[in-house]
């Protein structure tokens, strides 16, 4: 079996690979040649805690993965982070076992390859401006999903600690964003807001993190923060001023998107609102944007087949490049 720690996938894999890899597994599910079992959720309530078991197989392929994802939101208290996880990587021609690999970048960079072939689909051709709001963990491969789709000029950084915004303009020059992007900290989130062609939400709040009026007509919005069904990252009068609501995955968000959740209570909007799934999208069952004026919103929770498509992708990778340490179980 081929053991991959993050530092050795983040050298042979970055988002111009997930967007990719995502890409072709989001055809490969419209063909019906992707297996995705709903997955099971063990809750730990005294800690505040869930621990995710994520299943699909590629039956093209026929290569299978597993994720276990654990989130523990006290660990920063002790040290530890608040997201762990792994995928094994299992061949469904013999059941042989053929990697486990850290699922922590994996996890955000699918989660950003997402968001970019959304934003490439929804967003305007030539927006330049990107509104990030959060800057934690999932917000950085965020901003390099939409970079690589996007000629993007300036970025605008808002968090509730500022501090942490500007550790995160830092990471981002750090890892090669050029000085010709303008990268600032922008301490109202309704200017911030209103200057955006795009926005990027990747918040654990429960509560609306922008005012949906101000939302210029032709803003694309990601949202990839809210997670569970008392999460809310935009409000009401953001959906219902957006023409256009696709998700990652249909079953998913009706289950867990917490402002889809939300919305589906009031009494003029339902689920059936829903434009339609990133995989009608991409492969033109749906329309994309169709006017200038129109304001798009892409939610995601994410799904199995998502994890299998990257974790694939790095297992192909690293046995060509042999990278990682090979043990026996």
């Amino acid at each position: 079996m081929l053991l991959l720690n993050e530092k050795e996938i983040q050298t042979i894999y970055g988002m111009k690979e997930a967007l990719r890899d995502v890409e072709k597994v989001l055809h490969a599910k419209a063909n019906e040649k992707v297996e995705n079992p709903v997955r099971t959720v063990l809750e730990f309530p005294e800690h505040e805690a869930s621990s995710l078991y994520m299943p699909s197989s590629d039956l093209v392929d026929e290569i299978a993965t597993v994720k276990v994802v654990t989130i523990f939101p006290k660990n920063p208290a002790v040290g530890k982070p608040t997201t762990q996880g792994v995928v094994l990587v299992t061949d469904a021609q013999n059941g042989e076992h053929l990697a486990l690999m850290n699922a922590s970048y994996l996890t955000r960079l699918r989660t950003g390859a997402l968001s970019g072939l959304a934003t490439a689909k929804l967003s305007l051709t030539d927006s330049s401006v990107l509104t990030v709001i959060g800057t934690g963990g999932m917000a950085f491969e965020q901003v390099l999903g939409v970079l690589e789709v996007r000629d993007i000029k300036e970025i605008l950084l808002v968090n509730p600690t500022e501090e942490k915004a500007v550790k995160f303009g830092e990471k981002l020059r750090d890892f090669g964003i050029k000085d010709d992007i303008v990268i600032s900290i922008e301490r109202d989130v309704s200017a911030a807001v209103k200057q955006a062609d795009i926005i990027c939400c990747s918040t654990r709040s429960s509560e609306p993190v922008f005012d949906g009026n101000d939302v210029k007509p032709g803003t694309h919005v990601n949202g990839v923060g809210s997670y569970l069904p008392h999460m809310r990252e935009v409000d009401f009068q953001f959906l219902k001023r957006a023409s256009k609501i696709v998700v990652d995955d249909l079953h998913g968000v009706t289950e867990e998107a917490g402002e889809l959740i939300h919305a589906a209570k009031q009494p003029d909007w339902s689920f059936d609102d829903i434009h339609g799934e990133l995989t009608d999208l991409i492969t033109e069952v749906v329309d994309s944007r169709t006017d200038d004026e129109e304001i798009t919103f892409f939610k995601s929770v994410g799904a199995a087949y998502f994890d299998l498509a990257v974790a694939k992708g790095v297992y192909q990778k690293a046995e060509n490049e042999d990278i990682g340490i090979r043990f026996e179980i």
